[in-house]
C-alpha cells in the first residue's frame, strides 16, 4: 500500500501526494486524479502499478491549491464540485505541481519517468507531453478537452483511450486529434462510456478496462 508525501512545487506552493512502490523501481510514472481528487481509485490504481507492475508512482493532489485533502464523490454534485476547484487553478501551477512529482521521481535515480491520467488528468496528461520536456511516454484515458489544445505537439510518445459511448467526450473530439496529431496512437472502445477505468463509477466497463490497462503497460514498457 501507499503512502501520503508532501512535496513543493516552484512557486512554494505545498501539496500532498501519493507515493506507492520503491524507489528502486525499475519504472517511475506520475498519476494524474480525475476531477474527484485523490480519490481511493486513483490510489488504488497507484498500488496497482506498483505491487504487480512494478512501478515507482507518484499521483500529486492536484485540488490542494484550491481546496486541502478535498476527494468528491462519483456523482454530479461531485462533478460540479471538482470543476468549481478545477476553475481556480491555472494551467501553469497544475503543471507546477505535476513537475515536482517528476522533479521528486527523478531525485531518486529514475532517469525516464512516464505520465498516465484520467479524465480532467487526461487532460493534464497531454499539457505535459506538450509544455514540458519532463517525460518520456504519456497515456491518457479519457481525457476531455485535448481536441482544443491538440494542435500543441507533443514532446514524447503519447497514447490516448476513449470510450466510444462517452457522452463528455464526442467523436468529432476524437476526429479533430486524429487530424491535428497522426502520430498519436488512439483507441476507442465502442460500447464503453466516460469514466470506463474506474469500477467506483456506473460507467466502469471490464472489458475496456482491462484492454486499455494491457495496451498502456505495453506502452510504457516500450518507452520507458
Amino acid at each position: 500500500m501507499g503512502h501520503l508525501i508532501s512535496l513543493t512545487a516552484s512557486d512554494t506552493h505545498h501539496f500532498s501526494a501519493y507515493e506507492a512502490g520503491e524507489a528502486s523501481a525499475p519504472r517511475a510514472l506520475v498519476v494524474v486524479q480525475e476531477i474527484f481528487g485523490l480519490t481511493d481509485h486513483i490510489r488504488a490504481v497507484c498500488d496497482e502499478l506498483a505491487d504487480r507492475h512494478g512501478y515507482h508512482v507518484i499521483a500529486p493532489a492536484l485540488f490542494d491549491r484550491a481546496r486541502r485533502d478535498a476527494v468528491l464523490p462519483y456523482d454530479q454534485n461531485g462533478m460540479s464540485e471538482g470543476l468549481a476547484l478545477r476553475e481556480q487553478i491555472s494551467s501553469d501551477e497544475i503543471l507546477a505541481d505535476v513537475t515536482a512529482s517528476a522533479h521528486a521521481l527523478s531525485h531518486h535515480g529514475h532517469a525516464k519517468v512516464g505520465i498516465l491520467g484520467f479524465c480532467w488528468g487526461g487532460l493534464v496528461a497531454w499539457q505535459a507531453a506538450t509544455r514540458t520536456r519532463l517525460f518520456s511516454a504519456a497515456c491518457a484515458w479519457y481525457g476531455g478537452g485535448i481536441a482544443s489544445v491538440s494542435h500543441e505537439k507533443p514532446h514524447c510518445p503519447v497514447q490516448l483511450h476513449f470510450g466510444g459511448e462517452d457522452d463528455h467526450i464526442p467523436h468529432t473530439d476524437i476526429n479533430t486529434i486524429r487530424e491535428n496529431r497522426p502520430e498519436v496512437e488512439i483507441f476507442v472502445y465502442d460500447e464503453a462510456g466516460h469514466g470506463f477505468g474506474c469500477n467506483d463509477r456506473p460507467s466502469f466497463n471490464r472489458n475496456a478496462r482491462d484492454l486499455a490497462h494491457e495496451r498502456s503497460m505495453a506502452f510504457f514498457s516500450t518507452h520507458l
